[in-house]
């Protein structure tokens, strides 16, 4: 497994994405931060092919709860509205349900990143009531409507127990009920840019609707990252300089002042704080002074961010972040 470094040096071949006028115009973040995005670990019960993070069932990090503990106090001192809660699989770190209860308690719109798959195992079943009693909202990856596809890219079987826990999930009032909202993430399966968010909503809930009868709110596409496991696979395939070149041609400047870096943090399972969680996976620490636990105490001043050549993913075509699309090409 390469670490971010590897990645980074591979990147520099390419035009400086800091040199682009639109990333040196927003290149601070905004006065004040409403999203905290909390990686709460890399164990992961599956091993799909598109992840930045290398997550797996091979992977021991975890945070603990001194530290979930911080992250509540540092969202409280500074005006956060929202916790995103993601991983590898959050379920799959024990004190997951820790940090729900105390991030309800702090008042904050929780969100969990799931690959769903985990909820069919007994051990993790309990989730399901966790997140219906904090009306956690649920973003659920499913990278193609289409079994095969979707298969490839995250494990054989994944795709038939997401839509079982869909099921699951819709009778509990997800993707129903206004306060459960469901919403799925499509991840390209190859070298190419998503295709229109919208038109894409539509197909998703056409063919799942039809087919199997699910309902969900949302889908957000987002834009694959040339790191982590993408990266190697991009690589192996002979498609990374294509991939790179296709990015940097499709640069929106638009794009950019809507990038998530710009309204967030992120932190990693050990309190490191980083701009987004890509950055997090390629160990590029956001300019804060210190650990998430250094931080309780303190307001968060507006800081300039920490651009590299991967941030070119986030700024291409529509635009790419944790929610999906964020500019008009």
């Amino acid at each position: 497994m390469k670490d971010g470094k590897e990645y980074l040096d591979e990147l520099k071949d390419f035009p400086a994405f800091t040199e682009k006028e639109a990333s040196q115009k927003f290149c601070e973040t905004l006065d004040h931060l409403d999203v905290m995005q909390i990686n709460v670990g890399k164990l992961c019960n599956l091993h799909c092919k598109h992840c930045h993070i290398q997550a797996g069932p091979d992977r021991t990090e975890l945070m603990d709860k001194a530290t979930m503990d911080a992250c509540i106090a540092v969202f409280k001192n500074n005006g956060f509205k929202t916790i995103d809660i993601t991983g590898g699989a959050p379920e799959m770190n024990p004190n997951t349900p820790y940090l729900i209860e105390k991030a309800t308690e702090a008042g904050a719109h929780v969100i969990v990143r799931s690959n769903l798959v985990i909820l069919e195992d007994p051990e993790y079943a309990k989730y399901i009531d966790i997140y219906v009693k904090n009306k956690v909202e649920l973003f659920a990856s499913l990278p193609s409507y289409a079994k095969r596809d979707a298969d490839r890219q995250r494990g054989e079987g994944t795709f038939d127990a997401v839509i079982d826990m869909i099921e699951k999930l819709n009778e509990k009032g997800y993707g129903v009920d206004e306060d459960l909202q469901l919403n799925l993430v499509y991840n390209p399966g190859g070298a190419f840019l998503p295709p229109n968010q919208e038109a894409l909503r539509a197909e998703y809930a056409q063919k799942l609707g039809s087919e199997f009868g699910i309902k969900f709110n949302n889908l957000f596409a987002i834009t694959n990252n040339p790191i982590g496991r993408f990266g190697d696979f991009l690589k192996r395939s002979g498609n990374y300089k294509g991939y790179m070149k296709r990015l940097i041609n499709a640069y929106n400047p638009a794009a950019v002042e809507n990038m998530m870096c710009r309204n967030q943090i992120s932190v990693d399972y050990d309190g490191t704080v980083y701009d987004c969680d890509f950055n997090l996976a390629l160990g590029l620490p956001a300019n804060v002074p210190g650990n998430i636990r250094d931080l309780t105490d303190t307001k968060l001043e507006k800081r300039k961010i920490v651009f590299a050549n991967h941030c070119y993913a986030c700024t291409a075509g529509a635009g790419s972040s944790c929610g999906g699309t964020t500019a008009e090409e």
